[in-house]
């Protein structure tokens, strides 16, 4: 009998033992999922046609026994409100969302209680007991208002348990547990109506104790036969977990007083070969099966994968587990859901409603949204390419609306296609409507595939996922009218979605079997490849969602985590049971998400190794490259030199020759080949635009002056107009930017501050006797550099912030926004001026002196700049400090120097054999 499945030897005992009355046989499974596998083994045990047995789940022939039908938790949340409303004084009554925090736990605990067949009323007084002894002490007179409601929830359990019980019943639907409770009420009648079926139950574990009153009722009528899965080393060893409830059920029941228990198998103590692996991160996990996969396939080409299964301790490494998997493995069955958390459509609806909520969320008039989550939606790949929105999400960009009335995002795209519509429609007329709106919205997405894409087939499949859950809604709200607020709606969608999932349709039978630990149960497999083998993980670890005690779970004889680890190690070993070659997977990792450390079901095949076992370690890190980033190099080409030479000819500005200085990818991506950055909604004044602000402000202020000498009186006009002229400049360069709150305010004081402390300077030094005319403000100015070491002429051409005659020297200005200090400007050698970036400033204003020299005929020439954040040091003229004397004059010698050293820079731009390399700082 060794190494024959489970399932086999089921399908031989039915063949045997029942072909003279299949129909009359009702074979009960742990899941739904072995039941193909069952049929296939039957298939393959006969020889002829036969008509199969009825193969049901436990959970649906407990629901035949008790004849009501079972209702999702989120029905049961539903219907448990409802009750809660009926019996409880309106002034106390709480919102669907504070209600469903506490309830869902409650649920479950009423689900125990019943599947386990307490006496509910005696176990709830107990827990009111309880609460009572620990607020003993607390004097009447004391007890707060919050207190009181505290004790009174635990008085009110029995009555909410008995509520809920009989409204449940009066409708034929229930929990999971009340079903169980009423199937045992329900047994004499029911073994009396089947009175000629045979039930056969094969593979369980661990039963709750209706479930064991069930099984036993049936199997003293002679009625049913019940076949365990059981290896002797678990049952025999009195402390191992994974035999703990076949031991009890063997002790004591009654069947077994007379009857052998079946089946003991002797598989586990088999040959087998174990390897444990330890691999960092969950993307490392999916890596190696991928590669251990691709190794069995090496190994024998010609093999069928059916009887590798892949189980994942974790249901988020599916989709890195597919990606993983080589192309050579064909067939593959998949038999977990995939969460509906991470469906593309799910995230759409996720965006709609917090786009909605935030608008429903602002107090004011008009429906007001944010400009994030209108283009959230809008650029969503099921939106983006239907939606007819891109002119709008330009529009928004450009022009920097951070906050859209209703109105006017319908004013800016006139040509709405009906999927704008049912995007932006205003979500005021309750939750229903709320819902039909949503459900409108997929029905147009789907149109928009097509049948003959495959791609475009699992996004339909994703898409119908997810119109189930909102019709589901709109029955559950359609017949519960008194929970409406979107708030509430969109708590209650969440949750749908986190049970809600896309099944995947496969070939069960055929390839590689990927699934999570519950579906492996009952089935066998020659491989077996598990991952996240950590604690907390595999197995679960704690969780103690419950309101009932651990001690008193213990003395009802309630299950506790001790039980839950007990069920995870029944699965995990006969996973291993008949298997030959096991790969355990761990995360070597002890931080982070997805950590933890390696799991015990390790350490206990270790210690409790069998003599047949192999059992190796070993740890498989990722090769790293010696470099976590290479560095760009891009030759020079024919087409680059074209454009180098377009270059020289319309002008080298002083900012292109410092990006060159700063990084030459940088420099190759804006200026050769003249990438853009992308337009962005500036939600805060960025410090670029904050500068334009000032710099157009100042050049609107002095424009007048230009040419003529300035007075004391021309200044203080300035003030006056100061303000009209930063708000002017604000919405020219803001466009509709938001300027009259937040960060935004605050820039726009800051602007006014900068040009206010600088006509402030300008007031003190002319009042001090400075003579000051304007020559220039904001201009551009050009000129030629020739040299025998060029290839050809280049132009320097640049915008100079202002130029003016100042005590009959002519001074060049650069304004800066952010802090120079006077050393930046100061230079000590010419040697290398254009290999230091710290040059730039250097680089810049000398540029504009080399450009303005001609037009200044022979008046001595200063550059520099006039920083804001800089303001009390006033003009910092650039220097040149050779020995201890400082020149600030730009003299011909000075200028001749510095065009020596821009040579030497352009020569290297220009040179067709040194490539543009990335600086990597």
């Amino acid at each position: 009998m060794i190494n024959t499945s489970f399932l086999e030897k089921i399908a031989t005992v039915i063949i045997q033992d029942y072909s003279h009355k299949l129909a009359e046989t009702t074979i009960i499974l742990p899941n739904k999922r072995a039941k193909v596998f069952l049929i296939e083994a039957l298939k393959n045990e006969t020889s002829h046609t036969i008509l199969s047995p009825d193969i049901i789940s436990i959970e649906d022939f407990v629901q035949d026994v008790a004849a009501i039908r079972s209702v999702d938790s989120i029905e049961l949340l539903f219907e448990f409100y409802e009750v809660y409303l009926s019996i409880t004084e309106k002034q106390h009554q709480q919102s669907f969302e504070l209600f469903a925090n506490w309830a869902k736990t409650l649920l479950q605990d009423f689900n125990e209680i019943d599947r386990y067949l307490l006496e509910p009323s005696h176990v709830l007084s107990y827990l009111n007991d309880i609460e009572d002894i620990k607020k003993w002490g607390i004097e009447v007179e004391n007890k707060t208002k919050l207190l009181e409601n505290y004790i009174d929830f635990w008085k009110l359990l029995p009555l909410y348990y008995e509520s809920l019980y009989n409204h449940l019943l009066n409708k034929s639907i229930g929990y999971q547990g009340l079903i169980y409770r009423e199937a045992v009420h329900n047994l004499n009648h029911f073994s009396n109506t089947t009175a000629g079926r045979s039930f056969l139950f094969a593979g369980f574990n661990a039963l709750n104790a209706a479930e064991e009153k069930i099984v036993q009722h049936l199997l003293a009528l002679d009625q049913a036969r019940i076949y365990w899965d059981v290896d002797q080393v678990f049952l025999n060893d009195p402390y191992h977990d994974a035999g703990l409830f076949v031991r009890r059920f063997k002790e004591n029941w009654k069947h077994y007083k007379a009857n052998p228990f079946e089946w003991i198998v002797d598989d586990f103590s088999q040959s087998k070969n174990i390897q444990v692996i330890g691999t960092p991160k969950t993307i490392g996990q999916a890596k190696l099966t991928g590669s251990i996969i691709e190794r069995i396939i090496a190994e024998n080409p010609t093999t069928s994968l059916d009887k590798v299964a892949v189980v994942l301790g974790e249901e988020n490494l599916l989709i890195p587990v597919l990606y993983a998997l080589p192309s050579s493995v064909g067939a593959l069955n998949i038999t977990m859901g995939y969460s509906s958390r991470n469906n593309p459509s799910q995230i759409l609806i996720a965006k709609l409603f917090k786009m909605h909520t935030n608008a429903l969320s602002r107090k004011g008039e008009s429906y007001v949204f944010y400009y994030k989550d209108v283009l959230d939606v809008l650029t969503h790949p099921l939106v983006e390419p239907y939606a007819s929105a891109g002119n709008l999400v330009k529009i928004i960009k450009e022009n920097n609306y951070t906050f859209i009335t209703h109105n006017r995002l319908f004013e800016l795209n006139p040509k709405v296609s009906d999927l704008f519509k049912l995007l932006f429609q205003k979500w005021e007329n309750g939750s229903i409507a709320v819902l039909e709106n949503i459900s409108t919205l997929l029905l147009v997405i789907k149109k928009n595939f097509s049948n003959d894409n495959e791609e475009e087939k699992i996004a339909k499949a994703f898409v119908f996922a997810i119109f189930k859950v909102i019709n589901k809604l709109i029955s559950y709200y359609a017949k519960h009218k008194h929970i409406d607020n979107i708030d509430t709606l969109y708590a209650i969608y969440k949750q749908v979605i986190d049970v809600a999932e896309v099944s995947f349709e496969g070939e069960p039978l055929r390839g590689l079997q990927i699934m999570g630990v519950l579906e492996s149960r009952v089935l066998d497999f020659d491989t077996v490849i598990v991952t996240s083998m950590n604690e907390g993980k595999f197995p679960a670890g704690k969780s103690q969602n419950s309101f009932i005690p651990y001690d008193v779970k213990k003395e009802l004889g309630l299950p506790t985590f001790k039980e839950k680890d007990a069920i995870y190690t029944y699965h995990f070993y006969h996973l291993l049971q008949r298997a030959k070659n096991i790969y355990l997977i761990y995360n070597t990792e002890n931080d982070g998400l997805d950590a933890g450390e390696r799991s015990r079901f390790i350490t206990q095949l270790e210690v409790e190794k069998q003599v047949k076992h192999n059992l190796t370690f070993d740890i498989y890190n990722p090769v790293l490259p010696a470099m976590a980033n290479t560095p760009m190099v891009v030759p020079k080409s024919e087409a680059v030199l074209e454009r180098l030479k377009e270059i020289a000819v319309n002008g080298f500005s002083p900012s292109a020759l410092t990006s060159y200085i700063r990084n030459p990818i940088e420099f190759y991506f804006q200026k050769i080949l003249r990438i853009r950055e992308v337009e962005e909604v500036e939600e805060n004044i960025a410090l670029n635009t904050l500068g334009t602000i000032i710099h157009e402000t100042l050049k609107a202020l002095y424009d007048p002056f230009v040419g003529r000498l300035i007075s004391e009186i021309d200044i203080k006009n300035c003030f006056k107009l100061l303000d009209e002229e930063v708000l002017k400049q604000f919405k020219v360069v803001y466009k509709e930017g938001e300027i009259k709150k937040g960060r935004n305010l605050l820039a726009f004081e800051v602007a006014k501050r900068n040009v206010s402390n600088f006509l402030k300077m300008e007031l003190d030094l002319i009042s001090n006797g400075d003579q000051v005319q304007i020559i220039a403000l904001e201009k551009t100015f050009e000129r030629q550099l020739q040299h025998p070491a060029l290839p050809f002429p280049v132009l320097i051409k640049g915008n100079v912030d202002r130029i003016e005659l100042r005590n009959g020297k002519i001074r060049i200005i650069d304004y800066k926004t952010g802090k120079v200090e006077k050393a930046s400007v100061v230079l000590k050698s010419w040697n290398g001026l254009t290999q230091e970036l710290k040059n730039d400033k250097i680089i810049q204003v000398l540029a504009y002196a080399f450009m303005f020299e001609t037009e200044a005929k022979e008046i001595p020439i200063e550059a520099g700049i006039i920083s804001f954040k800089n303001l009390k040091s006033g003009f910092l003229p650039f220097g040149f400090k050779e020995d201890k004397e400082l020149t600030t004059t730009v003299s011909k010698e000075i200028l001749a120097s510095y065009l020596e050293e821009i040579v030497v820079l352009l020569k290297e731009i220009f040179d067709v054999t040194i490539p543009f390399e990335e600086k990597i700082n």
